[in-house]
């Protein structure tokens, strides 16, 4: 099969108001990447509802008007995905998280799509309790070569294939029975050429130190350990008003850890200001205004790391925890300064008590079992306060190194490549049609005995009351919005035609068929049921 048109597709709008959050920003920020690539002829959003698809719509009116003008994006309704499958072949299907829809979106396409296309999510924080499940919907018989998890991260990946580990050793499933996904390296990005570096002298004054993000002992980092660290220097001689600590980024409501972070930043006499939820403007002031980039994260929700990538291409130096994406982000000596972690080997109170919980608790156990090394921190800081010329080379090349690595054109690179890499493996799609996911709920055979009887070939069904004066167009059935996309009306006026007289189901349903092409046999039982509900059809008694 030849591929005319290269279409991309996807459940999600990967625009969502609301709290700006690191996952909020990665997925708004690859949808504006990828639009302006423009590496696809057209762009299909199915979405579940008409708030997600005007809401999408508006925010694209701004970010890419020329391809929403054009019709080369197009928003549909999600139910309407078995008709596009069987009718487009895509190029490939990509979602803004591998949690959610991924196994069961690759069950839709190999019962309807002619071709087996890729299908890939991405994975953003991987620690709350529930995503067990999660992982172990992507271990069944239906997955393909052709489907990838991208891991934004080395550590994040290793995290993902220990999932697989453990699911595979708790329910016993072999590979040969319930293929893995593959997985991909493909980081995050940010639009580099919008962030200019600030400072480029080494003017005296107090050494503002940057903390970015969100400002939560619970769901991001503990920051008393840098407070300790501060204390540290000026125990050990430091001016407290050498440096000026802020810290910016998003901020619960009522939060009652700040007063207590601003007097102990008090105690020690170090200066702090706090810059709750600032506005883009605003967060690009206080990064130019920076001197030093610090993030000590500790807790498990953090993936990847996006505000490293941000301070690198604002040409800040950073001091950060060596945990998990940070890893891949900050060369040592090169870009930042990595602190030493240590963390518990086995959580056996946490991991009983955490599905009992709410996020926030557990993240809080485990993230106050994650130790960064304070004397360490507290020497990483000394270095680059002490020299401006270090400051200034690091974040030299903490620049370099995101235009050439994490700037979004590069990523989206990656992300084609991905895309045109799966589609070359072989997959055969006849023997992946009727499998079904153990995980998804057959309705029928679980509920089905709930009516008197069962709609077989066997049944007997004629033109209803209703039937006959709709095919005469003196009465039209109500068709509720939710159904527009999946119920023909004019199929509905065949069935009544095909019902004048008494006729069995089976023979009625193979008639239909052939009459509208386009519906399959499920779908042509679909409509002789809602026809049943509706008067267009009525059952025909046995006696």
């Amino acid at each position: 099969m030849t591929e005319t048109r290269r279409i991309w597709g996807t459940l999600d709008p990967f625009y969502e108001p609301g709290p700006v959050l690191g996952r909020k920003v990665a997925n708004i920020q690859f949808l504006s990447a990828l639009l302006g690539a423009d590496i696809f002829d057209e762009y299909h959003f199915f979405l579940g509802d008409r708030k997600q698809g005007d809401a999408l719509r508006q925010h694209l009116k701004k970010t890419a008007p020329l391809l929403l003008e054009n019709g080369r994006i197009r928003i549909f309704d999600r139910r309407e995905l078995p008709r596009m499958l069987g009718t487009t072949d895509y190029h490939c299907f990509h979602l803004s998280d591998c949690i959610t829809t991924q196994p069961h979106m690759a069950r839709l396409r190999n019962r309807y799509s002619r071709r087996i296309f890729p299908i890939t999510g991405t994975i953003h924080s991987l620690s709350y309790a529930d995503f067990g499940g999660a992982f172990l919907r992507h271990l069944w018989a239906g997955t393909t070569a052709r489907d990838a998890i991208v891991c934004t991260s080395t550590l994040g990946m290793q995290a993902v294939e220990h999932f697989f580990d453990w699911q595979r050793e708790s329910y016993s499933i072999d590979e040969a029975d319930a293929p893995t996904p593959k997985l991909a390296r493909i980081p995050l990005g940010v639009h580099a050429d919008g962030m200019t570096p600030g400072k480029t002298d080494t003017a005296s004054g107090p050494v503002n130190l940057l903390v970015f993000g969100r400002i939560s002992h619970h769901s991001k980092m503990d920051l008393l350990p840098l407070v300790r660290a501060l204390h540290r220097l000026v125990a050990d001689g430091m001016q407290p008003e050498t440096v000026e600590l802020t810290l910016a980024g998003w901020v619960d409501d009522n939060d009652d850890f700040l007063p207590t972070l601003k007097d102990l930043a008090a105690n020690v006499g170090i200066p702090l200001t706090i810059k709750a939820r600032p506005s883009e403007k605003e967060k690009i002031e206080l990064f130019q205004a920076a001197d030093i980039f610090i993030s000590i994260a500790d807790n498990p929700q953090e993936t990847f790391g996006i505000t490293l990538v941000e301070a690198g291409a604002f040409g800040l130096p950073s001091v950060v925890s060596e945990y998990d994406g940070y890893r891949d982000i900050i060369r040592h000596n090169e870009t930042g300064l990595l602190i030493p972690t240590v963390g518990p080997d086995e959580t056996p109170d946490v991991d009983l008590l955490a599905p009992l919980l709410y996020d926030n608790q557990y993240h809080l156990l485990l993230a106050q079992r994650t130790a960064v090394d304070i004397p360490a921190l507290s020497n990483a800081l000394k270095r680059l306060i002490d020299s401006p010329e270090l400051r200034h080379a690091m974040g030299r090349a903490a620049r370099e190194r995101i235009e050439k690595d994490f700037a979004w054109p590069n990523v989206i690179r990656q992300y084609a490549a991905l895309w045109d890499e799966l589609r070359e493996h072989p997959v055969d799609p006849e023997p992946l049609r009727d499998i079904p996911h153990p995980q998804a709920m057959p309705f029928g055979r679980l509920f089905g005995h709930y009516t008197t009887d069962r709609l077989t070939p066997e049944t007997r069904l004629r033109a209803g009351r209703t039937g006959e004066a709709f095919y005469r167009d003196r009465d039209y059935p109500m068709i509720y919005s939710g159904l527009t996309e999946v119920i023909d009306p004019d199929a509905a006026k065949k069935l009544v035609f095909l019902a004048r007289k008494s006729v069995d189901t089976g023979t009625l349903i193979s008639k239909l068929t052939t009459l509208v092409p386009q519906l399959d046999p499920q779908s042509a039982k679909n409509h002789v049921l809602w026809a049943l509900k509706h008067d267009i059809l009525e059952l025909v008694s046995e006696n």
